[in-house]
Parts: structure tokens; sequence; C-alpha cells
């Protein structure tokens, strides 16, 4: 914009005998810059305040960001490399002319730009969404397959216990206690402890059905009171992924933990009908390493990217959350808004 500014300036000022050292940049010049900046704030305020600033808000937006800078640091580098030295050059042969389409045709082509890298983040952020989908369907999944266990397990049940009381009358007539009390211990060590219910919500009772699950394979301990309804006004693939963020997290400091210290205790519950509250306890052993207040992966190098995503959501939720760790035991706690 600067580049057709100085250009309609060159033409406003052609007759002119201005000299070399003299300032010819008028104010005409400097209206017309003005007003074509502000057409162009006019004509991008739309879609930024409506689909750019829904992909900003987007946490799977940050990737895009990477590839974005560098169009336009070059269309600057450009720009600034095409500011004629003097005056007089503009009117040299066909400058001017050359000097005005170019411009022209740099300002369209980072305009397409924009547009390209628009659609490209729209892209990204829908393949990021259904990937959340799909990860969230296979939790389900799984889930599905854990309660037809469970069914199926309870059916077997039903269809043994006319034999076990046929031999428990047998051993009760033979007054035999500590048959009867060795058979009893290894028909209810056969009993399957599975959680089949956390909640009213489907998403979130999903999540919670797979992670007891896998915290039962691991031989942790899991607690969970959860009192959620079926319908929430939070977006639902959010509330599940700081659900599955932080019970992940737990679930892999215990399994670090010896065997005997292993636990997972959880709590949400709705207060005062428009906030959540949700707390998580785990045991851990070792050190839990923080760099300017955020916690450090144990996995790999850099921050940790569950808590940190969990802030994130919190954040753009309008809610709070505290992460804390003191003796042998971290704590976290969240509040969302419902």
């Amino acid at each position: 914009m600067k580049s057709l500014s100085r250009a309609v300036n060159a033409l406003m000022t052609a007759d002119l005998h201005i000299a070399e050292n003299e300032l010819w940049f008028r104010t005409s010049a400097g209206i017309f810059y003005n007003v074509i900046c502000l057409l162009f704030v006019l004509a991008a305020w739309y879609p930024a305040r409506h689909c750019v600033q829904t992909m900003i808000t987007d946490e799977n937006f940050a990737q895009t960001w990477y590839v974005f800078w560098i169009l336009p640091v070059i269309f600057i580098g450009v720009n600034l490399f095409m500011i004629p030295k003097y005056r007089s050059t503009l009117y040299t042969g066909r400058v001017l002319q050359c000097y005005i389409v170019f411009s022209l045709v740099l300002l369209i082509i980072l305009l397409l730009f924009y547009a390209m890298f628009l659609m490209m983040a729209v892209s990204l952020n829908r393949n990021a969404r259904l990937q959340q989908e799909n990860h969230f369907l296979s939790l389900q999944q799984e889930r599905y397959e854990n309660l037809c266990m469970a069914i199926e397990e309870a059916r077997q049940a039903r269809h043994d216990i006319r034999h076990h009381f046929v031999r428990l009358s047998s051993l009760a007539e033979q007054d035999d206690m500590e048959k009867i009390k060795k058979y009893l211990s290894a028909a209810i060590g056969k009993i399957s402890d599975y959680n089949l219910h956390f909640c009213q919500n489907q998403a979130v009772d999903s999540v919670f059905g797979y992670y007891s699950t896998l915290a039962q394979r691991e031989s942790i301990p899991f607690h969970a009171m959860v009192s959620l309804p079926a319908d929430l006004s939070i977006d639902e693939i959010d509330l599940c992924l700081v659900f599955s963020n932080l019970l992940e997290n737990a679930i892999q400091a215990s399994m670090k933990t010896v065997p005997a210290r292993r636990k997972i205790n959880v709590e949400v519950y709705p207060h005062h009908n428009h906030l959540l509250l949700i707390h998580v306890e785990n045991t851990f052993d070792g050190k839990i390493q923080q760099k300017n207040n955020i916690f450090q992966s144990s996995k790999r190098s850099g921050n940790g990217i569950g808590i940190e995503s969990v802030r994130h959501i919190t954040d753009k939720n309008g809610g709070a959350c505290s992460f804390t760790c003191e003796n042998g035991i971290f704590s976290a706690k969240v509040m969302l808004s419902i």
C-alpha cells in the first residue's frame, strides 16, 4: 500500500519541478494511503472477527503459525527493495508504470496467500477436530467392548449360580466349613469388578470407562465420583480432552510408582449450576520438574503437553486451574463454566 501511495504521489507531482533534496510526498497521497488502509481494514473486519478469531482460539491452530510468517516477511523485503533511492528514478522510461504494476501484483498475490492460508488453516483445524472425534469414538468402542465383556460374564455367572448353590449345599451337608470358605473365596475372586457406569453424560462416561479399565489392567486403584448430567453447555470434546489429559497423566505417573502406593482419586461435580469442579489426585515417585511455573514433560524434553492443553481449554472456557505436588501426591484442580 505504501508502494501504491508512492506511485500515486509520483503521478501527482510529475509536472512539478521538485529538487532531489526537497520533500515530495504530498498530503493528497497521504490521504490516499490512509483511505486505502481504512478500506482494507473494513474489508478484513468480518473474516477477522469470525473465521480467523475462531481458529486462533482453537488449540489446534498453533501448528499453522510456523509457516504463516515466511511469505509476508518476503513481501516486506521485496517492498523495501523496490523503494527508489531517488525520486527521478520513477520518471525514467517506464519505471513508474512497472512500479505500479509490481505493487498491484504483489498486493494481489499477498491477498491470495492470505486466502490460501485461511483455507489451509480451516482444513488443518477440521482434520485435527476429526482426529479428536475419532479418538473418542475409539474410546467409546473399547468402552462398548468392556461392557459386552462384563455383560457376558454376568450372564455366565447367572448361569453358573445354580451349580454354585448345589456345590455349597453338598458341602453344608458334610458340615465342612473350611471347604465352604475356600469355595466362596474362589467364586468371589472370579467375579469381575467392572465399573459399568460413572455419569449420565455418554462421552465423559466413555472416557472414564476407558481409563478405569486401563487402571485396572495396571493394578492401579481407581476411585471416581462423577456427577454430570446428560447435557452440558460446554463443548464435549474440550471437556473430554480435559479428562483424558488428566487421567492419562495420572495413570502414567502411577505406573512409575511402587505398587503399594498406587492410587487415583477423582471427584467431578457441578457447583451452583454454572460451574463444574474437577479434582484429580494421584501418587507419584521421583521429582516433578517445573520451568517458569510450567510443568516439564517426563517423556521428552520440553513442556508437558497434557497440562498445558488443560490450561489452554480452561482459559478459553473462562475457568481456572491449579496443579500442586506435595508429599508424593500430585493434585489437579480445574474449574469450568457450564
